[in-house]
């Protein structure tokens, strides 16, 4: 629970999805349906790279 509270909710949540992403990626990619796969993998390190920046932002203003 301490960690929820440091990270934040909003955090963990964009955290979770990432796992999700990653996980139906390579469901996708060792199914056969490789180019969605990397396509949809792609997704993951999109939405943590919005988090930094997102995290960098809040910091800023304090």
């Amino acid at each position: 629970m301490n960690l929820i509270k440091k990270i934040g909710w909003s955090s963990m949540i964009m955290l979770l999805l990432c796992f999700i992403i990653i996980l139906i990626a390579e469901y996708l990619f060792l199914s056969g349906d490789k180019l969605h796969g990397i396509f949809i993998g792609l997704w993951a390190p999109t939405l943590l790279g919005l988090l930094i920046y997102l995290k960098l932002i809040g910091h800023e203003r304090r």
